[in-house]
């Protein structure tokens, strides 16, 4: 008798027990996906872009957003706490706080450009000369420079403004004065690199003169880290402002200068807080702002 021959087990379908495996991604897609990720500006810059536009929107059209007086106010209506028709509240003489310091934003945002400006204008000659001709000039300017870092920066202010007198204005040209040694140093270490590579040389070496290569090529490649700092001076400059507003350096009173706000409300901190609070949250923010902002520059530029 013949033993019944066992057929094999059917094997399932290979299609059924293999999972299709994910279409692998195009190398060129992915990377350009990637690129336009990391260009894209992050959040905290768009932030900052749109906190300094404002401040900037408040000392150009500052009736827009505050149209009221901010010198004169409602006696009956002092020291009202923040609400939908005060947003920062009002102060001890019934002034619309948010108003004046709407209204001080031009005071603050001048001063920081005078500052900066002052800074930036007298440094980078400085720092060009020290760099470009070098020599016995070299040691005498950078000399001079180490002298100015090595005074605290508040002190050469008042110092400054105890010669000019007091304001705005001179508060704003003592401290761009204080700024000078730093804008002078960072001018001169970016000439002193653009002057050895090898197409500023090669420029000399063509017969270029000192002033068509200092003009073509060492300064255009010198300025963006120096343009930079400015920004980050920017923020410092409104910060060092309202110190000397504080101090009783700056504007006299009743101007609505930021550091004066902060300083007229100080003795009411413990029953009206907004008062110090509320424009020291200002100050804050914008200069958190240019800080990010001059971030975003030295990235771009190194």
């Amino acid at each position: 008798m013949t033993a019944p021959v066992l057929s094999p087990t059917p094997a399932p379908a290979e299609a059924d027990a293999v999972v299709a495996a994910p279409a692998a991604s195009d190398p060129a897609t992915s990377g350009a996906r990637t690129r336009r990720v990391r260009h894209l500006p992050s959040w905290t810059l768009i932030l900052a872009v749109a906190v300094i536009s404002t401040v900037v929107l408040w000392a150009f059209l500052p009736g827009v957003f505050a149209p009221g007086d901010p010198l004169t106010g409602v006696p009956a209506q002092k020291l009202l706490p923040p609400s939908g028709e005060h947003w920062f509240g009002t102060d001890i003489l019934g002034r619309d706080l948010f108003g004046r310091v709407v209204h001080g934003a031009v005071q603050s945002l001048s001063g920081a450009l005078i500052a900066v400006t002052v800074g930036l204008a007298l440094g980078s000659l400085i720092g060009v000369l020290a760099g470009a001709v070098g020599g016995v000039l070299d040691d005498v300017l950078m000399r001079a420079v180490d002298v100015l870092l090595a005074i605290p920066g508040l002190l050469l202010s008042l110092s400054v403004i105890i010669l000019l007198g007091f304001g705005t204005v001179n508060a704003a040209l003592a401290v761009g004065l204080g700024s000078v040694a730093v804008f002078a140093r960072l001018m001169r270490s970016e000439v002193v690199r653009v002057r050895r590579t090898d197409y500023v040389e090669a420029a000399f070496g063509s017969g270029a003169t000192f002033f068509a290569v200092l003009r073509r090529h060492v300064l255009p490649n010198s300025l963006t880290p120096v343009l930079a700092l400015a920004a980050l001076q920017f923020g410092s400059a409104i910060l060092a402002i309202a110190t000397l507003g504080f101090l009783g350096y700056g504007a006299p009173p009743p101007t609505p200068e930021w550091g004066l706000l902060i300083a007229e409300g100080r003795n009411y901190v413990a029953t009206s807080w907004w008062l110090t609070a509320l424009p020291g949250l200002v100050v804050v923010a914008v200069v958190l702002s240019a800080n990010r902002i001059s971030h975003s520059l030295g990235r771009r530029a190194s």
